[in-house]
């Protein structure tokens, strides 16, 4: 189902970078970039590598962003000392450092990359895994994300003329920046699929939360409790997400592929495999191609356990998007796991999977009030099934 695809990459991209010990460590998208290249996945004839042609522009970022949270960033950039942290910088999460500013506009940039590759009709498919940066919002950093390069790609589209686009979020943490950034924007539909707000920053996400006054229905919440595995997992997806998406009718979908809902990861409570995170890039490819023409953007996103998880899942995504996917029982190539020896003194996985078996359908129309996973699954289609057009009745099995 694949013509041709892009994949945004440079060096520059790692400096984006809070330094050692920080969860969000740029080695993560260097191993994974490692990976697809022993794979040989960049070297396909309908697979190009694109740079970013440049950072995103100010005005690009002030199309999302407020002005005077840009002059924080940019006064942190020029001097960490001087972080505001009631703009979310200097914290924690989203510490200070020199250059803050250019670096997270670089990311920025390349999701625009991304979305000019696709919007401009040369590739279906684009992938920018530095990407993906989902809790930043219009006042303030938050979550390890400075600038919200999703948000600034999807304003840019809006700009150029498209007038619906479908936003699908599979990490493990609400997309909260892109819900409230495009809250009251009916031509951006938001979907995200994260563990409960009860258990998890940031602490939003529930199914009530349904867009603004002017676009009601365009914000999809789907909140599911620790613990839940793929077929779980899947079927929640399968029982909200290809409804929704097909109700909207986008002329293109951007996913942000977070895979921080892995079993290993240790900043949350799913347990999900690669080949459940697999098979949900199936079915997000499988919606661009049915509902926009094959017009599909995915960025990165969380995932911190940045060896045994974030480069087989990414290797997935890309191997996935340039029409190549990669069986789940293939081995590591050897390059790859003797780099990691040498490079780390860790060993490498050895497969391309978990070693789970996965249906191809794990959704079959039936509602269980007395399972709390089902409960979710309806609490989101009566929040915003009926804003969209969806009768109920018709998507359930009696």
């Amino acid at each position: 189902m694949t013509g041709r695809a892009a994949f945004i990459w440079d060096d520059e991209l790692r400096k984006y970078d809070f330094g050692p010990g920080h969860p969000l460590a740029p080695v993560r998208q260097q191993l994974s970039y490692r990976l697809m290249r022993d794979f040989h996945l960049l070297d396909a004839e309908n697979v190009d590598l694109i740079a970013p042609v440049a950072p995103a522009t100010l005005g690009q970022i002030l199309r999302v962003h407020s002005a005077e949270f840009v002059a924080a960033v940019q006064a942190a950039s020029a001097d960490p000392g001087a972080a505001n942290h009631r703009r979310g910088i200097g914290t924690e999460d989203v510490p200070a450092f020199a250059g803050m500013h250019e670096a997270a506009a670089h990311v920025a940039g390349a999701s625009l990359a991304a979305a000019a590759a696709v919007a401009g009709g040369k590739y279906d498919h684009a992938v920018n895994i530095s990407g993906g940066l989902h809790h930043a919002a219009r006042e303030n950093a938050s979550g390890f994300c400075i600038y919200n390069d999703i948000a600034v790609a999807i304003g840019w589209l809006l700009d150029e003329g498209f007038t619906r686009i479908a936003y699908v979020d599979v990490d493990v943490h609400h997309g909260d920046g892109v819900q409230s950034i495009f809250w009251d924007d009916p031509r951006v539909l938001t979907i995200s699929l994260h563990e409960t707000g009860r258990t998890l920053f940031p602490g939003t996400g529930f199914p009530e939360e349904i867009g603004g006054p002017g676009a009601l229905g365009t914000a999809v919440n789907l909140a599911l409790p620790p613990g839940v595995g793929d077929e779980e997992w899947l079927r929640s997806f399968e029982a909200v997400v290809p409804a929704a998406v097909a109700a909207f009718e986008p002329q293109i979908v951007v996913s942000q592929q977070g895979c921080d809902s892995h079993l290993d990861d240790p900043l949350a409570h799913l347990a999900l495999s690669v080949d459940g995170q697999r098979r949900s890039y199936q079915h997000i490819h499988e919606l661009a191609h049915t509902h926009a023409n094959g017009r599909w953007i995915a960025v990165g996103g969380g995932g911190y356990e940045w060896l045994e998880v974030v480069p087989r899942a990414w290797t997935h995504l890309a191997a996935i998007a340039f029409g190549a996917p990669i069986a789940p029982d293939t081995d590591l190539p050897v390059g790859f796991t003797d780099f990691v020896m040498r490079a780390l003194g860790r060993t490498a996985p050895a497969r391309m999977t978990d070693g789970r078996v996965i249906p191809e359908s794990c959704w079959d129309g039936r509602i269980s009030p007395e399972n709390m996973i089902d409960r979710a699954v309806l609490a989101t289609q009566k929040a915003v099934f009926p804003h969209l057009g969806i009768d109920i009745d018709d998507w359930h099995l009696n």
